[in-house]
């Protein structure tokens, strides 16, 4: 994501799409991008009220302008609450197919979603549309589940050491600038439980678990170091577990407003967003999720 890449926030006008154009409208006046606000009326929906209304037109001309109007009304919201010339698209069509047109369009450096929603995005984020949109976008991701009041404070960066987390990690560093960088590491020792039934004393399982422990930190510093961050730009956070469930413990517990996931991780055919790991963020943490689709 270039900073000034276009942003484009896909809206239905419910409060979390409000608060997602929010937080789009906060990174496009901090970086000086350009914002397109977006919202498709699904054309199946429209095309099923045409055939039961026959030849009856006004209904569907009406909910156009009431959408158009909607659309205007938050657009000029955004203009004066976040200084920012927010392009407004009223689409008509298959919902997932407009906003990546719209991207396409535009080149959009960013797509951004609230968490929950009414109708299209509802569908969006928590159903097979959104599984879809990142099988078939190469754009990131951003999906908003706070009310934008500052800029991100403290991100958490999940890293794996596979070609995605470096990416990630540089996409961290643009969508929040001014935050603090928790790199994240969770490592776990391959048949840990079953070498203590295997007969291996405690004290081996121990040294074990400790050498992974110490390659784990030894390789988030090589990778800070590869990015170019500076010594007060970020912090190691190394932990043994399930990946899915320590990112969303570590989440809480160092007050993280901000979880940053590669699209893949070190199995080439495991997408984050399509497997358990974002699923489980998505569903059990509270913060925002930057999912980063580059790799090196």
């Amino acid at each position: 994501m270039h900073p000034t890449a276009p942003v484009i926030a896909a809206t239905d006008f419910s409060p979390q799409a409000r608060q997602a154009a929010e937080r789009a409208a906060r990174l496009a006046h901090e970086t000086g991008a350009p914002l397109a606000l977006v919202h498709v009326l699904p054309g199946d929906a429209l095309e099923a009220l045409r055939a039961w209304l026959g030849s009856d037109t006004a209904p569907v001309q009406a909910m156009r302008d009431e959408a158009d109007a909607a659309l205007a009304a938050q657009v000029a919201e955004l203009k004066a609450r976040r200084r920012v010339e927010p392009a407004a698209v009223c689409a008509t069509g298959p919902v997932l197919d407009e906003i990546l047109r719209e991207a396409e369009a535009r080149d959009a450096g960013l797509l951004v979603l609230g968490a929950r929603g009414n109708g299209f995005l509802r569908r969006l984020v928590l159903g097979s549309t959104a599984e879809r949109l990142m099988r078939r976008s190469a754009r990131p991701l951003l999906v908003v589940r706070q009310a934008p009041h500052e800029a991100y404070r403290r991100a958490l960066v999940a890293v794996d050491f596979s070609p995605w987390s470096a990416p990630a990690l540089a996409l961290a560093h643009r969508v929040a600038p001014h935050a603090q960088l928790v790199l994240l590491a969770a490592y776990e020792v391959p048949f840990g439980e079953k070498l203590r039934y295997a007969d291996v004393d405690e004290a081996t399982v121990e040294r074990y678990r400790e050498a992974a422990r110490l390659e784990a930190t030894r390789r988030v510093h090589a990778l800070a170091e590869a990015c170019g961050l500076r010594a007060a730009q970020w912090t190691a956070r190394v932990v043994e577990g399930d990946a899915s469930l320590r990112i969303v413990e570590q989440e809480a517990e160092l007050g993280c407003d901000l979880v940053v996931l590669g699209k893949h991780g070190r199995a080439a055919g495991v997408d984050l967003l399509l497997g358990s790991t974002t699923r489980h963020v998505l569903a059990e943490g509270s913060s925002d999720v930057l999912v980063s689709t580059a790799r090196d």
